[in-house]
Protein backbone atom coordinates (compact mmCIF):
# COMPACT_ATOMS: atom_id res chain seq x y z
CA UNK A 1 0.00 0.00 0.00
CA UNK A 2 1.11 3.59 -0.96
CA UNK A 3 2.22 5.76 1.79
CA UNK A 4 0.71 9.19 1.02
CA UNK A 5 2.26 12.38 1.98
CA UNK A 6 -0.05 14.84 3.70
CA UNK A 7 0.08 18.32 4.51
CA UNK A 8 -1.79 18.15 8.02
CA UNK A 9 -3.14 22.06 8.54
CA UNK A 10 -5.14 21.87 12.24
CA UNK A 11 -5.29 25.47 12.32
CA UNK A 12 -6.77 26.66 15.63
CA UNK A 13 -9.80 26.94 17.18
CA UNK A 14 -11.69 23.69 16.98
CA UNK A 15 -9.28 22.70 14.22
CA UNK A 16 -7.02 20.96 16.21
CA UNK A 17 -10.01 18.88 17.97
CA UNK A 18 -11.90 18.05 14.81
CA UNK A 19 -8.24 17.23 13.38
CA UNK A 20 -7.66 14.84 15.68
CA UNK A 21 -10.57 12.97 15.37
CA UNK A 22 -10.40 12.42 11.82
CA UNK A 23 -6.36 11.00 12.34
CA UNK A 24 -8.30 8.23 14.82
CA UNK A 25 -10.74 7.49 12.19
CA UNK A 26 -8.12 7.33 9.50
CA UNK A 27 -5.68 5.24 11.32
CA UNK A 28 -8.82 2.81 12.23
CA UNK A 29 -9.28 2.07 8.74
CA UNK A 30 -5.62 1.31 8.11
CA UNK A 31 -4.98 4.57 5.95
CA UNK A 32 -0.80 4.67 5.00
CA UNK A 33 0.28 8.20 5.67
CA UNK A 34 3.06 10.53 6.55
CA UNK A 35 1.13 13.61 8.69
CA UNK A 36 3.84 16.63 7.63
CA UNK A 37 2.56 19.40 10.17
CA UNK A 38 1.76 23.51 8.63
CA UNK A 39 1.94 26.53 10.49
CA UNK A 40 -1.01 27.90 9.19
CA UNK A 41 -3.87 30.00 11.02
CA UNK A 42 -4.61 33.48 13.74
CA UNK A 43 -0.86 33.16 15.41
CA UNK A 44 1.18 33.81 12.45
CA UNK A 45 -0.57 36.32 11.45
CA UNK A 46 0.25 38.14 14.86
CA UNK A 47 3.43 37.08 15.50
CA UNK A 48 4.25 37.16 11.73
CA UNK A 49 1.88 38.84 9.84
CA UNK A 50 1.39 35.56 7.04
CA UNK A 51 -1.43 33.49 8.24
CA UNK A 52 0.19 31.26 5.98
CA UNK A 53 3.65 31.33 6.03
CA UNK A 54 5.72 30.60 3.02
CA UNK A 55 7.13 27.65 4.40
CA UNK A 56 3.76 26.05 4.69
CA UNK A 57 3.24 27.24 1.44
CA UNK A 58 6.56 24.99 0.52
CA UNK A 59 5.21 22.31 2.64
CA UNK A 60 2.19 22.54 0.39
CA UNK A 61 4.11 22.25 -3.41
CA UNK A 62 6.12 19.09 -1.68
CA UNK A 63 2.74 16.42 -0.75
CA UNK A 64 0.36 14.85 -2.03
CA UNK A 65 -2.20 17.15 -0.42
CA UNK A 66 -3.30 19.14 2.07
CA UNK A 67 -6.41 18.52 5.40
CA UNK A 68 -6.74 21.45 6.62
CA UNK A 69 -9.07 21.68 9.94
CA UNK A 70 -10.32 25.54 10.51
CA UNK A 71 -8.73 28.81 11.70
CA UNK A 72 -9.98 32.14 13.01
CA UNK A 73 -10.40 35.26 10.72
CA UNK A 74 -11.70 38.74 11.77
CA UNK A 75 -12.64 42.11 10.50
CA UNK A 76 -9.50 43.90 8.90
CA UNK A 77 -9.26 46.56 11.66
CA UNK A 78 -9.42 43.85 14.56
CA UNK A 79 -6.79 42.30 12.40
CA UNK A 80 -4.43 45.09 12.38
CA UNK A 81 -4.93 45.68 16.13
CA UNK A 82 -4.15 42.18 17.07
CA UNK A 83 -0.67 42.34 14.82
CA UNK A 84 2.43 42.40 16.56
CA UNK A 85 3.45 46.29 17.61
CA UNK A 86 6.80 45.71 15.51
CA UNK A 87 4.98 44.85 12.43
CA UNK A 88 2.33 47.16 12.50
CA UNK A 89 2.05 49.82 10.07
CA UNK A 90 4.49 47.49 8.15
CA UNK A 91 1.80 46.99 5.02
CA UNK A 92 0.84 43.72 6.10
CA UNK A 93 -2.51 42.78 5.27
CA UNK A 94 -4.59 39.69 6.25
CA UNK A 95 -6.25 37.35 3.57
CA UNK A 96 -7.83 34.13 3.98
CA UNK A 97 -5.18 31.56 3.63
CA UNK A 98 -8.18 28.88 2.39
CA UNK A 99 -8.50 31.68 -0.20
CA UNK A 100 -5.11 32.14 -0.94
CA UNK A 101 -4.56 28.42 -1.21
CA UNK A 102 -7.38 28.65 -3.95
CA UNK A 103 -6.01 30.55 -6.21
CA UNK A 104 -2.10 29.84 -5.86
CA UNK A 105 -2.62 26.54 -6.75
CA UNK A 106 -5.62 26.64 -8.89
CA UNK A 107 -8.18 24.79 -6.81
CA UNK A 108 -11.10 26.00 -9.22
CA UNK A 109 -13.33 23.23 -7.76
CA UNK A 110 -15.15 23.30 -4.60
CA UNK A 111 -17.17 20.14 -4.27
CA UNK A 112 -19.16 19.75 -1.37
CA UNK A 113 -21.77 16.96 -0.99
CA UNK A 114 -24.74 17.63 1.35
CA UNK A 115 -26.21 13.81 2.26
CA UNK A 116 -29.36 13.01 4.56
CA UNK A 117 -27.61 10.59 6.87
CA UNK A 118 -30.83 8.18 7.77
CA UNK A 119 -31.47 8.50 11.67
CA UNK A 120 -30.09 12.26 11.74
CA UNK A 121 -32.84 13.96 13.90
CA UNK A 122 -31.32 17.21 12.49
CA UNK A 123 -32.46 16.19 8.91
CA UNK A 124 -35.25 18.71 6.78
CA UNK A 125 -36.13 15.82 5.24
CA UNK A 126 -34.95 12.27 4.15
CA UNK A 127 -33.22 11.44 1.10
CA UNK A 128 -31.39 14.74 0.23
CA UNK A 129 -28.59 14.02 -1.32
CA UNK A 130 -27.05 17.09 -3.30
CA UNK A 131 -23.59 18.15 -4.50
CA UNK A 132 -22.54 21.44 -4.92
CA UNK A 133 -19.94 22.61 -7.65
CA UNK A 134 -19.00 25.96 -6.78
CA UNK A 135 -15.98 28.35 -8.69
CA UNK A 136 -13.08 28.71 -6.29
CA UNK A 137 -11.18 31.22 -7.89
CA UNK A 138 -12.60 34.22 -9.20
CA UNK A 139 -16.24 36.06 -8.90
CA UNK A 140 -16.05 38.17 -5.78
CA UNK A 141 -13.11 36.16 -3.93
CA UNK A 142 -10.44 37.30 -5.85
CA UNK A 143 -9.58 40.34 -3.60
CA UNK A 144 -9.59 43.03 -5.69
CA UNK A 145 -11.62 45.66 -3.99
CA UNK A 146 -10.98 49.54 -2.95
CA UNK A 147 -12.49 51.87 -0.20
CA UNK A 148 -12.61 54.35 -2.75
CA UNK A 149 -13.07 55.03 -6.22
CA UNK A 150 -10.00 55.51 -7.80
CA UNK A 151 -10.13 58.55 -9.94
CA UNK A 152 -9.24 56.51 -13.10
CA UNK A 153 -12.15 54.62 -13.12
CA UNK A 154 -14.36 57.72 -14.05
CA UNK A 155 -13.15 57.37 -17.59
CA UNK A 156 -15.96 55.00 -17.95
CA UNK A 157 -19.02 56.72 -18.10
CA UNK A 158 -21.02 53.62 -16.27
CA UNK A 159 -19.16 54.51 -12.88
CA UNK A 160 -20.25 58.35 -13.30
CA UNK A 161 -22.70 57.23 -11.41
CA UNK A 162 -21.11 56.06 -8.26
CA UNK A 163 -20.40 58.26 -5.74
CA UNK A 164 -16.26 59.21 -5.51
CA UNK A 165 -16.42 57.92 -1.59
CA UNK A 166 -18.51 54.42 -2.30
CA UNK A 167 -16.55 51.50 -1.79
CA UNK A 168 -16.22 48.68 -4.63
CA UNK A 169 -15.38 45.18 -5.03
CA UNK A 170 -14.41 43.69 -8.71
CA UNK A 171 -15.97 41.06 -9.71
CA UNK A 172 -14.50 38.81 -12.60
CA UNK A 173 -16.15 35.84 -14.53
CA UNK A 174 -13.88 34.25 -17.40
CA UNK A 175 -15.04 31.73 -20.00
CA UNK A 176 -12.36 29.37 -18.89
CA UNK A 177 -13.33 29.08 -15.57
CA UNK A 178 -17.11 29.09 -15.66
CA UNK A 179 -16.57 26.40 -18.57
CA UNK A 180 -13.98 23.95 -16.59
CA UNK A 181 -16.41 24.14 -13.47
CA UNK A 182 -19.42 23.07 -15.35
CA UNK A 183 -17.52 20.71 -16.95
CA UNK A 184 -16.44 19.03 -13.44
CA UNK A 185 -20.04 19.32 -12.59
CA UNK A 186 -21.31 17.45 -15.10
CA UNK A 187 -18.43 14.60 -15.63
CA UNK A 188 -19.44 13.90 -11.66
CA UNK A 189 -22.97 13.56 -13.11
CA UNK A 190 -22.65 11.53 -15.42
CA UNK A 191 -19.64 9.28 -13.13
CA UNK A 192 -22.62 9.10 -10.13
CA UNK A 193 -25.22 8.32 -12.62
CA UNK A 194 -27.15 11.85 -11.45
CA UNK A 195 -30.20 13.10 -13.73
CA UNK A 196 -29.73 16.68 -13.41
CA UNK A 197 -27.41 19.69 -13.28
CA UNK A 198 -28.52 22.65 -11.83
CA UNK A 199 -26.72 26.09 -13.35
CA UNK A 200 -27.56 29.33 -10.55
CA UNK A 201 -26.78 32.31 -11.48
CA UNK A 202 -28.37 36.25 -11.46
CA UNK A 203 -28.30 37.00 -15.24
CA UNK A 204 -30.99 39.08 -15.25
CA UNK A 205 -29.12 41.77 -12.91
CA UNK A 206 -25.15 41.07 -13.54
CA UNK A 207 -25.75 40.94 -16.93
CA UNK A 208 -22.52 40.41 -18.05
CA UNK A 209 -20.76 38.51 -15.47
CA UNK A 210 -23.64 35.93 -15.12
CA UNK A 211 -23.89 35.88 -18.76
CA UNK A 212 -20.60 34.34 -19.46
CA UNK A 213 -21.40 31.60 -16.28
CA UNK A 214 -24.66 31.28 -18.09
CA UNK A 215 -23.59 30.76 -21.77
CA UNK A 216 -20.92 28.38 -20.89
CA UNK A 217 -23.12 26.52 -18.82
CA UNK A 218 -25.02 25.84 -21.91
CA UNK A 219 -22.58 25.40 -24.32
CA UNK A 220 -20.78 22.62 -21.65
CA UNK A 221 -24.38 21.04 -21.00
CA UNK A 222 -24.66 20.12 -24.87
CA UNK A 223 -21.88 17.66 -24.52
CA UNK A 224 -24.12 15.95 -22.42
CA UNK A 225 -27.34 14.87 -23.76
CA UNK A 226 -28.36 12.53 -20.84
CA UNK A 227 -28.38 14.97 -18.11
CA UNK A 228 -30.53 17.53 -17.89
CA UNK A 229 -29.53 21.23 -17.42
CA UNK A 230 -31.95 23.13 -15.73
CA UNK A 231 -31.15 27.30 -14.51
CA UNK A 232 -31.81 29.38 -11.64
CA UNK A 233 -31.67 32.33 -10.22
CA UNK A 234 -30.17 32.47 -6.80
CA UNK A 235 -33.13 33.93 -4.91
CA UNK A 236 -34.97 31.72 -6.14
CA UNK A 237 -32.89 28.75 -5.62
CA UNK A 238 -33.18 29.20 -2.10
CA UNK A 239 -36.71 29.24 -1.70
CA UNK A 240 -36.83 26.01 -3.79
CA UNK A 241 -34.11 24.38 -2.28
CA UNK A 242 -36.31 24.99 1.31
CA UNK A 243 -39.80 23.80 -0.61
CA UNK A 244 -38.42 20.66 -2.83
CA UNK A 245 -34.77 19.81 -2.03
CA UNK A 246 -35.31 16.21 -3.32
CA UNK A 247 -35.42 18.25 -7.06
CA UNK A 248 -32.14 18.48 -6.92
CA UNK A 249 -29.27 16.45 -7.78
CA UNK A 250 -26.00 18.62 -8.39
CA UNK A 251 -25.98 22.52 -8.44
CA UNK A 252 -22.79 24.05 -10.18
CA UNK A 253 -22.39 27.85 -9.86
CA UNK A 254 -19.80 30.97 -9.38
CA UNK A 255 -17.84 31.63 -6.21
CA UNK A 256 -19.77 33.92 -3.75
CA UNK A 257 -23.30 32.34 -4.28
CA UNK A 258 -21.63 28.70 -4.41
CA UNK A 259 -20.04 29.94 -0.82
CA UNK A 260 -24.14 30.79 0.48
CA UNK A 261 -25.98 28.03 -1.28
CA UNK A 262 -23.62 25.14 0.15
CA UNK A 263 -24.22 26.23 3.90
CA UNK A 264 -27.80 26.59 3.07
CA UNK A 265 -28.27 22.87 1.54
CA UNK A 266 -25.35 21.85 4.72
CA UNK A 267 -28.48 22.90 6.87
CA UNK A 268 -30.84 20.72 5.04
CA UNK A 269 -28.94 18.25 5.98
CA UNK A 270 -28.08 18.83 9.48
CA UNK A 271 -26.09 21.80 10.23
CA UNK A 272 -22.48 22.25 10.03
CA UNK A 273 -21.35 19.77 11.46
CA UNK A 274 -22.01 17.51 8.69
CA UNK A 275 -20.66 20.22 6.12
CA UNK A 276 -17.26 19.12 4.63
CA UNK A 277 -15.66 20.19 1.17
CA UNK A 278 -13.23 19.07 -1.52
CA UNK A 279 -10.79 22.14 -3.09
CA UNK A 280 -9.47 19.92 -5.69
CA UNK A 281 -7.57 21.40 -9.37
CA UNK A 282 -5.53 19.64 -11.80
CA UNK A 283 -2.53 18.45 -9.72
CA UNK A 284 -3.95 19.31 -5.67
CA UNK A 285 -6.10 19.36 -3.25
CA UNK A 286 -7.05 20.47 0.02
CA UNK A 287 -10.08 18.98 2.47
CA UNK A 288 -12.02 20.68 5.25
CA UNK A 289 -14.53 21.18 6.95
CA UNK A 290 -16.53 23.94 6.22
CA UNK A 291 -17.53 25.50 9.48
CA UNK A 292 -14.58 27.48 10.61
CA UNK A 293 -12.41 27.91 14.06
CA UNK A 294 -15.55 28.06 16.31
CA UNK A 295 -13.18 29.60 18.99
CA UNK A 296 -15.94 29.73 22.02
CA UNK A 297 -15.87 26.12 21.72
CA UNK A 298 -12.28 25.20 21.91
CA UNK A 299 -10.61 23.10 23.76
CA UNK A 300 -13.79 21.45 25.20
CA UNK A 301 -14.36 18.38 23.21
CA UNK A 302 -17.30 19.43 22.31
CA UNK A 303 -18.22 19.97 18.79
CA UNK A 304 -19.44 17.60 16.09
CA UNK A 305 -16.09 15.89 14.33
CA UNK A 306 -18.00 14.33 11.48
CA UNK A 307 -18.06 17.03 8.95
CA UNK A 308 -14.12 16.43 9.41
CA UNK A 309 -14.47 12.55 8.96
CA UNK A 310 -16.25 13.13 6.12
CA UNK A 311 -13.81 15.35 4.66
CA UNK A 312 -10.57 12.47 5.39
CA UNK A 313 -13.22 9.84 3.36
CA UNK A 314 -12.99 12.11 0.88
CA UNK A 315 -9.66 12.74 0.73
CA UNK A 316 -8.81 8.75 1.02
CA UNK A 317 -11.33 8.34 -2.08
CA UNK A 318 -8.98 10.96 -4.11
CA UNK A 319 -5.83 9.19 -3.43
CA UNK A 320 -7.40 6.09 -5.04
CA UNK A 321 -8.16 4.43 -1.37
CA UNK A 322 -12.11 4.32 -2.33
CA UNK A 323 -12.39 1.23 -0.06
CA UNK A 324 -11.01 3.01 3.09
CA UNK A 325 -13.50 6.30 1.52
CA UNK A 326 -16.37 4.10 1.26
CA UNK A 327 -15.70 2.18 4.81
CA UNK A 328 -15.40 5.72 6.45
CA UNK A 329 -18.66 6.57 4.94
CA UNK A 330 -20.54 3.74 5.70
CA UNK A 331 -18.99 4.07 9.36
CA UNK A 332 -20.72 7.62 10.14
CA UNK A 333 -23.63 6.01 8.23
CA UNK A 334 -24.01 3.55 10.44
CA UNK A 335 -23.03 5.53 13.93
CA UNK A 336 -25.67 8.04 13.06
CA UNK A 337 -28.28 5.81 12.16
CA UNK A 338 -27.82 4.07 15.29
CA UNK A 339 -28.49 6.97 17.35
CA UNK A 340 -26.79 6.02 20.65
CA UNK A 341 -23.80 8.29 20.30
CA UNK A 342 -24.30 11.85 19.79
CA UNK A 343 -23.07 15.27 20.12
CA UNK A 344 -24.62 18.21 21.85
CA UNK A 345 -25.47 19.70 18.05
CA UNK A 346 -27.67 16.53 17.99
CA UNK A 347 -29.22 16.62 21.21
CA UNK A 348 -26.71 14.44 22.93
CA UNK A 349 -23.86 14.55 25.03
CA UNK A 350 -21.05 12.90 23.79
CA UNK A 351 -17.98 14.46 23.14
CA UNK A 352 -15.52 14.88 20.27
CA UNK A 353 -13.53 11.98 21.01
CA UNK A 354 -15.96 9.78 22.17
CA UNK A 355 -17.77 10.38 18.73
CA UNK A 356 -14.72 9.67 17.06
CA UNK A 357 -14.27 6.82 18.86
CA UNK A 358 -17.38 5.70 17.78
CA UNK A 359 -16.89 6.01 14.35
CA UNK A 360 -13.54 4.50 14.19
CA UNK A 361 -15.13 1.26 16.00
CA UNK A 362 -17.68 1.00 12.86
CA UNK A 363 -15.26 1.52 10.60
CA UNK A 364 -12.92 -1.57 11.74
CA UNK A 365 -15.98 -3.70 12.00
CA UNK A 366 -16.94 -2.81 8.31
CA UNK A 367 -13.54 -3.56 7.10
CA UNK A 368 -13.77 -7.15 8.53
CA UNK A 369 -17.21 -7.50 7.24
Amino acid sequence: MKTHRIAWLPGDGIGVEVCEAARLVLDAAGFAAEYLHGDIGWEFWVREGDPLPARTVELLRSTDCAFFGAITSKPVAEADRELAAPLQGKGFVYRSPIVRMRQMLDLFICQRPCRALAGNPLNYREGIDITVFRENTEGMYIGVEFPQVPEAFYAEQAMRRIPPDAAISVRSITESASRRIVEAAFEFARRNGRRKVTAVHKANVLRATCGVFLDKAREVAALYPEIELDTANVDAICMWLVKNPLNYDVIVTTNLFGDILSDLCAQLVGGMGFAYSGNIGAHYAVFEPTHGSAPKYAGLNKVNPIATILAAAMMAEYLGEKETGAAIHAAVAEVVRRGKVRTYDMGGAATTRQMAEAVADAVRVTLKA
